[in-house]
């Protein structure tokens, strides 16, 4: 593979997270979650437009019907981009100020799922998974959740990807596409050999999984099985996130961070958005929160 690493012509970001290709209009969203700002590109162009929200932002996903559901430190919220306004769905935490709302991906029925975290972010285990459903009901999936990360589905949607980071597991799930549960949860990646922590995931066409290691300033392709197959090194030290988008879903955008548990980093390379080309792999669209 003759491998280039873009680097994206924007401001940095605090915390980069979340990238999400829409192919409808060919253009690239992601969250900053400590800038508290959703952020959008359109490579054509390279303009980057940005929206300020009142809080830490975890995730978002694209609506059918018109703008976005985005996770914040309160819960979750429709956005309208023409407007800039967020409107309160549910908090599944109410009262609850030591966790905020972390990484989120829809299923390919239309449901939104995302995990919380605590805090500090590496000390306790007060997150948990939950699944918005289209009728806008919430369903807790899991406990005992440290940092929820790398939420993806497989290409068929019958197995769910689940990472804890400070724990450095990746798990697996059969997932019932009918009802949105989860089953027989699995170890599908250990990363404690490979001393590193799994962040923001995605998974191509052929079923590999990607992850961002973030602290290893590398993503890592894993087979179906879990093996690792090769990683790339990235200029940023701490990679945040991953998603394929481009024309023809070829391209990896790679999110990083720039203030790293409110320790600002040295690296001029963190905080920036990256473009990764000639992979010879490519991605799924992402599906649209049908709610």
């Amino acid at each position: 593979m003759a491998v280039e690493i873009q680097t994206i012509e924007t401001e940095r970001d605090r915390l980069g997270e979340g990238p999400l290709w829409d192919p409808r209009d060919q253009v690239l969203y992601w969250v900053d979650s400590n800038g508290c700002r959703i952020r959008r590109l359109d490579p054509k162009t390279g303009e980057v437009v940005n929206w300020l929200v009142a809080e830490q932002i975890g995730s978002m996903a694209l609506r059918e019907a018109g703008g976005a559901v985005i996770a914040l430190k309160s819960g979750f919220h429709f956005f309208d981009f023409e407007s800039g306004t967020a409107t309160p769905i549910v908090n599944p935490e109410p009262g609850e100020d030591r966790t905020r709302f972390n990484d989120g991906k829809v299923d390919r029925q239309g449901r939104f799922l995302t995990g919380s975290m605590d805090m500090p972010g590496l000390n306790d285990s007060r997150g948990s998974l939950y699944r918005l459903d289209t009728d806008l009901s919430i369903s807790k999936l899991r406990e005992n959740i440290g940092v929820s990360n790398g939420p993806c589905f497989s290409p068929d949607g019958g197995t769910f990807y689940f990472a804890d980071s400070p724990r450095r597991m990746i798990w697996a799930y059969d997932y019932d596409v009918a009802t949105g549960e989860v089953s027989n949860m699995r170890t599908f990646i250990d990363l404690e050999p490979l001393d590193a922590f799994p962040d923001g995931a995605t998974v191509d066409s052929e079923g590999c999984l990607w992850s961002a290691l973030v602290t290893k300033g590398q993503v890592g392709r894993f087979s179906p099985e879990g093996a690792l197959m090769h990683t790339v090194d990235v200029p940023a030290d701490h990679p945040s996130s991953v998603m394929f988008g481009g024309p023809d879903l070829d391209v990896l955008f790679v999110t990083s961070i720039w203030e790293w548990r409110q320790v600002k980093t040295e690296n001029p390379a963190d905080g920036c958005l990256y473009a990764i080309h000639g992979l010879e792999v490519t991605g799924l669209p992402e599906p649209r929160f049908a709610g």
